[in-house]
Parts: C-alpha cells; structure tokens; sequence
C-alpha cells in the first residue's frame, strides 16, 4: 500500500479555525474511501512564513489591530488556550501523521517516510498575500516534483498577482504538479491556456462528504435553548447587529464563537470549542450567522438557515461557493439586503453533482499516483 503526504494548511493555523482543520480531515477521509491502493498520512508540515507564528501568543498577529480587538483577544486568552488544546488533540487523534516535523530545511528528508505521492490542498495555500509562493504548497521540493503530486481544491484567495512577475512565477510553480484541482473558477482559464497540465474546478474537501460522515466526530450534546449561532472569523460590527436583531425577532438566545469578550453580558461565548463541538452547535441551531468560508458550507451540508457576510480576503471564496449553489443572496454586506427562503432540495442536487465530478478527479489522481514510478 502507498503513501499519499497531504500537505496543507492545518496544524499551525490554530486559531479556532475549524474550516483548516475539517478540511484535512475531510480530504484524508476521502482518501482512505476512494484511494484503493494509496493510504493517507497528514504531512506536519510548518511554512517558514509561519515558524514565529505562537498560537498562544496570537495578539502580535491577528488581522484586527486596533486597540479594542487586541483587548478582546486578551480577555479571550483562556478559551484561546483550551481551544488550542482541543484542536492539537484532534490533529494527534484523527490522523496518522508524519513521525517529522517538517519544515523548508529538512522537507527533502521526507523520504524517511516512504510517502509515495503527495496532494497538496485544500484552503489558500496558493494565496500569496498569505503565505507567498511556499515551497511546499508550491510543490517546489525535489522530492515532491520526483513523486506524483498533484494539488486539490487549492485556493488563491483574493491574490491577483498583479505586481510585475508574479504571473510567470506563478505559472513556472504551478508546474511542479502533474495535475491541478482549483477550488474556484478564478485564474482557471488563464491556466489552461498558458500550462499544459489537467486543470479543474473541484469541491472543497467538505464538501466530498455528506452530512451522516461527520456524524461520528461530532458532540452528541443536547441543547436546552433554541439559539443563532454567530460564528465570527472577524469582527463585523453590522453582522453582530444583524445576529442581536434576528435574535429578538424569533426569541432565540445567540451563542458566540468570536474574541469578543466583552459579548459575554449577551451572549453565551464558546470560543474554547473544539471541532467535535464546532460541528454539535452548526447542527443544533436555529439560524447560523457567518463570515467564515467553511462556517457557510457546514451550514449547508447540515442544511441550516444562514446568513453569511463580507470578509476581507474571503469574499472571492465565499461568492464563488454561494454561486455555484445559486445563493448568493445569502451574502450580506449590511444586513439590510433583500434575500429568498433556501431550496435544499435544489442545493442538495447541486452538491451531488459537484460532488460526483470533484470524486471522479480525486480518484483519477489517487490511481495515476498509486501507479507512477519516481525519478
């Protein structure tokens, strides 16, 4: 049996981000359904831009500087720590792993680890405002250009790349891959018509499994009060408003996960939720409110009435994700925009069809990698 390394954007991106989390997980799960000689392993891998990055130390580096928001997250320190907690054990419990850590200065090593073919993906690895072009989720190692590497549902973000260079170093990066699987729309064409390599649009890796998947990783928990849970990746003053107002309007409680301390007077806040928990409160609320990515698409797979909102360096993903299911009206900037009931009858058909090419795409790949021969 062979090894698949996925290398992505997980172990130290701790910082209640549930979405980097469930979609290794996601994608190491689909693997082991659909890989039929090729076994998954998670690759610890830390880019160099993150080395100095302490997810208990996050004040230095969060998005929000002003002065209001960095004493949130002060207050917020000791969630932050039981969180981080929680998220190391699901990483040491949910997948096998690398014996290594590996990082720019040892990854060549990797061959210690008998991994045969590496799949690099999902989330924004290839956004370059986040993490420039790192050499493993550009593929730029030797060994990962020796072996069968291909990428799946990477993302650029909202990189344009528009500063001079950047597109031919991206295109001279891109292949490195013996396939591309994007996970929006944006740059594909330019893609095709500029590198000769299979490029496609396929699901995020949530997406390749249904709702009864994660059944078995989530908190059985019942919950005594009807809530709206508002789940913030970033402050936004108008979405918090919106949550209050939809609160009072149907009489539902609002649980919280967001550094916003000071909502506690209001609100009942679960920052230190682990993922089981994460996904115990998307399934047990009323409403979900949102600027999160994969806050909007566990909304939709465990059909909830949602509402998500603009997020700077987030807004490409989120349309092109509501698009795709012909919701885009669930994307609010003020709150006050005009939207329709969800069908997901509809979206549900949407998301078979997305989901079956996605597979088909994923599979090809797992057997072109179970049957290649390193240089």
């Amino acid at each position: 049996m062979k090894k698949s390394g996925i290398v992505s954007y997980n172990i130290y991106a701790n910082f209640t981000n549930y979405g980097s989390a469930l979609q290794s997980w996601a994608l190491y799960t689909a693997i082991k359904k659909y890989g039929k000689s090729i076994e998954p392993i998670l690759v610890n891998y830390c880019p160099d831009i993150l080395l100095d990055k302490d997810p208990l130390k996050p004040i230095k580096n969060m998005w929000d500087t002003d002065d209001e928001s960095r004493k949130m997250c002060e207050l917020s320190m000791p969630a932050i720590r039981v969180n981080y907690e929680k998220f190391m054990n699901f990483y040491n419990t949910k997948f096998t792993q690398t014996h290594n850590k590996y990082l720019s200065s040892n990854f060549n090593t990797i061959t210690n680890e008998d991994i045969d073919a590496f799949v690099c993906g999902s989330d924004t690895i290839f956004c370059i405002e986040e993490f420039g072009f790192d050499d493993g989720y550009y593929a730029n190692y030797d060994i990962m250009k020796n072996n069968y590497t291909f990428s799946y549902a990477a993302s650029f973000g909202d990189s344009t790349f528009d500063k001079s260079g950047e597109l031919t170093k991206l295109f001279e990066k891109l292949n490195n891959f013996k396939a591309l699987g994007l996970r929006e729309d944006k740059f594909i064409d330019k893609i095709k018509n500029t590198i000769k390599i299979s490029v496609q649009r396929v699901c995020n890796p949530t997406l390749l499994l249904t709702k009864e998947d994660y059944l078995p990783i989530k908190e059985n928990k019942k919950y005594n009060d009807r809530y709206i849970l508002l789940y913030a990746r970033r402050y936004n003053k108008k979405m918090e408003e919106f949550a209050d107002k939809l609160a009072k309007e149907k009489n539902l409680k609002v649980i919280e996960i967001s550094l916003r301390a000071i909502n506690s007077n209001k609100h009942i806040m679960n920052y230190e939720a682990g993922v089981e928990k994460f996904l115990s409160l998307v399934e047990n609320a009323e409403y979900i409110v949102t600027n999160s990515y994969h806050g909007i698409i566990f909304s939709i797979l465990f059909e909830k009435d949602f509402f998500g909102f603009s997020r700077e360096q987030c807004d490409n993903k989120i349309y092109e994700l509501l698009l795709k299911f012909g919701i885009t009206d669930r994307l609010l900037i003020n709150g006050n925009e005009k939207y329709k009931s969800l069908n997901y009858e509809n979206i549900n058909d949407k998301i078979s069809e997305f989901r079956k090419s996605s597979i088909e795409y994923l599979t090809n790949q797992l057997n072109e990698a179970s049957e290649w021969k390193a240089i």
